[in-house]
């Protein structure tokens, strides 16, 4: 018997899609999905620069620097810049708590952690007037220890804190949770206290999701709407937000002042949703963890 010593032919190349749609099909999803972002998303902020410059950058920045618009830049900052970090706190506290240890009422505190992702936020803001309010459950105390929340910067900070308390430990919970407990068991047993392990373990494991979370938090407090709208009282120049400012401006049918600063809450968004993408970028892997659930 004769062996036939060649070797067998190669099986070609074919290429397998991993999809079973057709080209056509494919290309479709692909066009309407483009053209629902254009007209959803670009659309509008093309129309929110444009009205912003319709009557002439003199305007424009004459718009940014009137004395209320100055005062609702500066309160927006403000609150931003006192909510974020308590939630800061409070977000890593939480994801701590829920990540690393096993104790009862685990399930009611993640709840809680979710409960301002299902409550409105005007509901929310009412919530608080019926509780620091003039005729509120502890408004007259409040009253007569001359203590201003509602109608008062206090009270917009308790809104926006309320409204943007997940994002941050939404973000850390998933990530603590993938990471487990075996970086900070090791440092324990090798002679590390409490306090140590959090800030040489735990923080520079979870410091990249932190920061997304932090973004994502100053985000939304600076563009939260309906709870700061109910318990500002909307006193022009004293306790507007730049979204508030606006409304008052498109009410008054200043519509080039309220597309100015419009935009200019735009343009903190854009740099906002910049950074996300850098970090998803650079440490997507990371991030992604942070989404496992």
């Amino acid at each position: 018997m004769v062996y036939d010593s060649r070797p067998a032919p190669s099986a070609p190349n074919v290429h397998v899609s991993a999809t079973t749609e057709r080209a056509s099909v494919r290309m479709t999803l692909i066009a309407l999905a483009v053209a629902f972002m254009l007209l959803v998303l670009v659309l509008p902020l093309v129309l929110v620069f444009s009205e912003a410059f319709r009557k002439g950058g003199e305007f424009f920045l004459k718009s940014l620097t009137q004395r209320d618009a100055v005062a609702a830049i500066q309160l927006t900052l403000l609150v931003a810049a006192i909510a974020v970090p308590l939630n800061l706190v409070f977000g890593i506290a939480a994801s701590w708590a829920i990540a690393k240890f096993e104790f009862k009422g685990k399930a009611f505190l993640i709840t809680l952690v979710d409960l301002p992702f299902s409550v409105s936020p005007v509901v929310s803001g009412l919530v608080y007037v019926l509780l620091f309010g003039a005729q509120g459950l502890i408004g007259p105390w409040l009253k007569a220890n001359d203590i201003e929340i509602i109608f008062a910067v206090p009270g917009i900070v308790l809104a926006t804190i309320f409204v943007t308390f997940p994002f941050i430990a939404r973000e850390l919970i998933p990530l603590m949770q993938a990471q487990g407990n075996g970086d900070e068991e090791a440092a324990l047993s090798l002679g590390a206290n409490g306090w140590q392990a959090f800030w040489h373990v735990t923080l520079p494991n979870i410091k990249w999701g932190l920061l997304y979370g932090v973004l994502l938090c100053n985000a939304r407090a600076m563009g939260e709407f309906g709870a700061v709208s109910v318990v500002s009282g909307h006193i022009r120049g004293k306790t507007t937000t730049m979204p508030l400012h606006i409304e008052i401006l498109y009410n008054e049918y200043n519509f080039a002042g309220a597309f100015a600063v419009a935009s200019l809450l735009a343009l903190l968004a854009l740099v906002t949703l910049v950074l996300k993408t850098v970090l998803e970028l650079r440490f997507g892997d990371e991030l992604a963890a942070t989404r496992r659930h």
